[in-house]
């Protein structure tokens, strides 16, 4: 399935991904966990998650991210669940296999995240708990394996905000021989400069820098803001002469529920990736608050 992808970004064809998955599980009723967020509901709601994908494959989606982002090895090791994280993991790649069959035109990444454990009530993970290079080497290159062994077609780095563990985590999924997509998250500094979302020791253009370097197949600027995008996919293009991708969020997180709050109408999201596509994107989609219906309208603006 990924020859399909991969000729369409050689001929800079746009490419439609799907919204949040893990905030519209929650948007369809299924409790949020105060430790793993939407990672649980693999197991314990399987017909809702895939109903989330299928929805996304019906508006237009041509690439869906299983449900593993919270399945995160440091938040799992944090828990103490190692044991769980693969079988989660396997799970939800079913899942995200069941809700695209027979569609020979629909790939399936993996998502691969460095979330740590959240403070309640906030979207700042506890920066407290570290892993040494080793540790933390060991831990991704174990979920990123995992993945590769359930029949993915490409791994999604998603929310890399550092130069630290998100680079270890990549370089493990490159590990797998996979295509990798390199997703960075950026937020604006209160001295007015872009960085890590909850980085801010991390200046946004030394994580591209360093994002750049590994040679992944993709590079997006995703949960982010959408009033930031444009500026953030200008720093990447500095760096990035390939194909390049954007999926903001909309709203906020008060671990464990998204907030969905003032959330971008699905033509005002069509209108700035129309913008984006200036800066080179040819990828779009959304991140968490982004549902069905921007990705139908992405869809019917920038290919109908």
């Amino acid at each position: 399935m990924y020859s399909q992808i991969a000729d369409q970004l050689a001929t800079g064809k746009v490419i439609i991904l799907d919204g949040g998955t893990g905030t519209d599980i929650q948007r369809r009723g299924v409790p949020m966990s105060g430790e793993t967020w939407c990672a649980e509901a693999n197991l314990s709601h399987p017909q809702v998650v895939q109903a989330v994908h299928e929805g996304y494959i019906a508006a237009g989606a041509r690439i869906i991210t299983a449900n593993t982002f919270a399945s995160s090895a440091l938040l799992f090791n944090a828990l103490g669940r190692d044991a769980d994280l693969l079988a989660i993991d396997r799970a939800a790649v079913a899942i995200a296999q069941r809700a695209a069959r027979d569609r020979t035109d629909v790939a399936i990444a993996g998502s691969i995240s460095t979330m740590r454990p959240v403070v309640a009530g906030s979207d700042r993970t506890d920066l407290s708990r570290q892993w040494t290079e080793h540790q933390a080497r060991d831990l991704f290159r174990r979920k990123a394996d995992g993945l590769a062994a359930t029949g993915v077609d490409l791994i999604m780095m998603e929310m890399v905000r550092d130069g630290d563990y998100g680079i270890w985590a990549t370089d493990a999924a490159l590990a797998t021989g996979l295509p990798v997509w390199v997703g960075i998250s950026a937020e604006r500094r209160v001295d007015g400069e872009l960085v890590g979302f909850g980085r801010h020791d991390w200046p946004l253009e030394d994580i591209v820098r360093r994002a750049v370097a590994l040679q992944p197949a993709v590079l997006c600027i995703m949960h982010t803001s959408a009033n930031i995008t444009g500026e953030a996919l200008q720093i990447v293009r500095r760096h990035w002469q390939g194909p390049l991708g954007a999926y903001p969020d909309s709203g906020f997180f008060k671990m464990p529920d998204w907030q969905f709050v003032d959330i971008i109408p699905p033509e005002d999201l069509s209108a700035k990736c129309r913008e984006w596509q200036q800066h080179g994107a040819t990828i779009f989609g959304g991140c968490c608050g982004i549902g069905a219906a921007h990705i139908s309208h992405l869809y019917s603006a920038l290919l109908g």
